[in-house]
C-alpha cells in the first residue's frame, strides 16, 4: 500500500522541529484560553452575586446608621439639647 519511502518521508515530516513547535503552541494556547474561560465564567457565576448582595447589605446599614443619627439629633433638639 505505502512504499517505503513514503513511511520514511512521513515519520520524518511527523518528527521534524517544526512540526513538534507547532504542534506544543496549539496545545499552549488552547489550555490558556480554557484556562481563561474557565476562570472569567466562575467569576460571573459565583463571585458577582455574593458581592452584589454583600454591596447591598452594607447599603442597607449605612441607610439604618444615617436614619438613626437623624432621629437622635432631632430628640436632641426637641428636648432643647445643643452640642458645644
Amino acid at each position: 500500500m505505502f512504499s517505503k519511502e513514503t513511511i520514511s518521508l512521513l515519520v520524518q515530516v511527523i518528527f521534524s522541529w517544526q512540526v513538534i513547535a507547532v504542534t506544543i503552541a496549539v496545545f499552549l494556547y488552547i489550555s490558556l484560553v480554557n484556562f481563561v474561560a474557565r476562570t472569567h465564567i466562575s467569576k460571573f457565576r459565583y463571585s458577582s452575586p455574593i458581592k452584589a448582595r454583600h454591596k447591598q447589605k452594607k447599603a442597607v446599614q449605612a441607610a439604618k446608621a444615617s436614619s438613626k443619627e437623624k432621629a437622635e439629633d432631632d430628640v436632641n433638639d426637641e428636648l432643647g439639647l445643643e452640642e458645644e
